[in-house]
């Protein structure tokens, strides 16, 4: 039944993922708002969805571990397996805008999560500290879209799609992502558990990458149908969100104790955005053999903790 629960949940979640982003690209086109801040915020906090209900749930019934490296696990995931695989499939153009801002932003709120966890804890004030973060990068994103500072790295024509379809689109492809990612972490979890798996390494990598596949599928299709505009944006947006929106929500409703989670775990957060962040800067482009390292380094990562396991 673990098995079933696997296979449906990765399918509702590639499904689901192009509908969203179908529905995301029209109502863009519609509203006259460049990708990039589509990318950033609404696609960006849906494909986050599974990652605030797992963190949260798992804080609430004392497993802090899962909920912070979930987190964790799903940023490095983000940022190495899912950048890295989609630039094998199409390489991604990056916007100077993206690049110059928006990264350090995350790269930001990377290296302040390290600061506060150095005593073993998310406290109630860091969450607050981080939720503030998080409102501040909202209101930022905003604010250039206002100005007309983001640019897209490229215009793509669709269909005139009316409002309700392009709602309607969204909301059923973050119903299916949220759904299928459900299904997906419950099964992995089950199984991964009954091998003896601790806390810490399931949500390091089972539950981050369950919980992550909304952003690998909805990044890998926006790549494919040429918006990789919108394929950045979900990752550097979906980076920021589990961070300051996440762990700042799940700390104020429950401060979080952190005990399995090691300094590698976080230099490897705060190491792969960094290297995403010089690989952008350099050519404003992902090219494939950039993608093909960023991915090795995500599977060194995890066989590390395998062999960490065994």
């Amino acid at each position: 039944m673990s098995i079933l629960f696997i296979i449906i949940g990765a399918v509702l979640v590639l499904w689901g993922a192009d509908r969203l982003t179908d529905g995301a690209t029209g109502m863009a086109q519609r509203m006259g708002i460049p990708q990039i801040v589509i990318g950033l915020t609404v696609v960006a906090m849906g494909t986050s969805m599974p990652e605030f209900f797992v963190s949260l749930m798992s804080a609430i019934k004392g497993t802090s571990d899962i909920a912070v490296g979930n987190v964790l696990g799903s940023n490095s995931f983000n940022t190495l397996a899912i950048v890295g695989i989609t630039a094998m499939v199409a390489p991604m153009s990056i916007s100077h805008n993206t690049v110059r801002k928006d990264m350090p932003f995350c790269v930001a709120a990377s290296l302040a999560l390290l600061l506060m966890c150095l005593d073993g804890e998310v406290s109630r004030w860091d969450a607050v500290i981080l939720f503030i973060g998080f409102l501040a990068f909202i209101a930022y994103t905003l604010y250039l879209a206002r100005k007309g500072v983001a640019q897209e790295v490229e215009v793509v024509k669709l269909e005139n799609m009316s409002y309700w379809k392009a709602g309607g689109l969204m909301l059923l492809g973050l119903l299916c992502l949220v759904l299928g990612s459900h299904l997906f972490v419950d099964g992995a979890t089950q199984v991964a558990r009954s091998l003896g798996v601790p806390d810490a390494v399931i949500g390091l990598t089972i539950v981050a990458l369950g919980t992550s596949l909304p952003e690998l599928a909805t990044s890998v299709v926006a790549a494919r149908k040429g918006q990789s505009a919108i394929a950045i944006g979900n990752v550097i947006g979906s980076n920021v969100f589990n961070i300051l929106m996440i762990l700042g929500i799940t700390g104020v409703v429950l401060p979080m104790d952190i005990q399995g989670i090691t300094r590698l775990d976080f230099a490897v957060l705060l190491g792969s955005i960094t290297l995403l962040w010089f690989f952008c800067y350099t050519k404003y482009k992902v090219e494939k053999w950039e993608g093909a390292l960023l991915t090795a380094a995500y599977v060194a990562y995890v066989a590390w903790l395998v062999y960490k396991v065994i």
